[in-house]
């Protein structure tokens, strides 16, 4: 496969949290997405990023396969939305294929009718955001339309590709019973879900959106209590799932 050339906000080694074992993660600059509670602003912009080929992020993932093969971790594409950049990420998932190396997509799935089911099948683990259940909640939070999500999770299921479902607890917000229980429902009549991380709000990203002169719309929204996260994770319990 071609090199390709596409935007980059950063890249981690040594993740913990963003799929198993011991993860390289590439965080992509552009998303279609403009959520509340985004911490990571400056990653919206596609040009914000640095330009880099895959081959160059390629070899460096390459270095790393002792640490996987022992660890079972692998490759993580993040973002923003590593679907804004659809030829890009092929091309990092391709590579990450030959090599042996495990695949992990953070996304959204609000661009995944951009994609073909050959780039969709390349990852083997998708971490997908459903942000809300309530459409006017959804919309709230992200700005746009809760359909296209709920769609890629269906085609992921019939793919029979592994799914962890994230879910962003913000009081006020995303909290309301029947927001929370509409994710759950419709998370465990799907069949391929191995796990749900129920996230707790937090305000870690506020500085960067001071810092790019924008307003942070939740700066008055307290982080939830321990107990209500808890609750929320029951409810995805009370469904059978298997909550983290």
């Amino acid at each position: 496969m071609q090199d390709t050339m596409g935007y980059v906000h950063s890249v981690e080694t040594g993740g913990t949290v963003d799929g198993p074992g011991l993860r390289y993660i590439v965080f992509t600059s552009g998303c279609p997405l403009r959520c509340l509670y985004c911490h990571n602003p400056d990653t919206l912009k596609l040009k914000a990023g640095k330009q880099s080929s895959a081959y160059e992020l390629l070899k460096d993932i390459s270095t790393y396969r002792t640490y996987f093969e022992t660890g079972g971790g692998g490759l993580t594409v993040s973002g923003g939305e590593p679907m804004a950049q659809k030829e890009f990420l092929k091309t990092l998932l391709w590579g990450c294929n030959q090599m042996g190396v495990h695949t992990t997509v953070d996304t959204s799935g609000y661009l995944h009718a951009n994609l073909d089911d050959e780039t969709i099948d390349m990852a083997d683990l998708y971490l997908l955001d459903i942000k809300s259940w309530v459409p006017e909640t959804y919309k709230k939070v992200t700005g746009v339309e809760v359909g296209p999500t709920l769609e890629f999770a269906k085609r992921l299921e019939k793919m029979e590709k592994d799914v962890w479902i994230r879910f962003v607890l913000v009081p006020g917000l995303t909290d309301a019973p029947e927001n929370v229980e509409g994710v759950a429902k419709f998370v465990s009549e799907l069949g391929n879900v191995k796990r749900v991380d129920v996230l707790p709000f937090h305000k870690m990203g506020e500085h960067k959106w001071q810092s790019m002169g924008k307003a942070y719309q939740l700066k008055d929204t307290r982080e939830p209590t321990a107990e209500e996260t808890e609750a929320a994770k029951e409810t995805f319990r009370n469904y059978g799932l298997d909550v983290h």
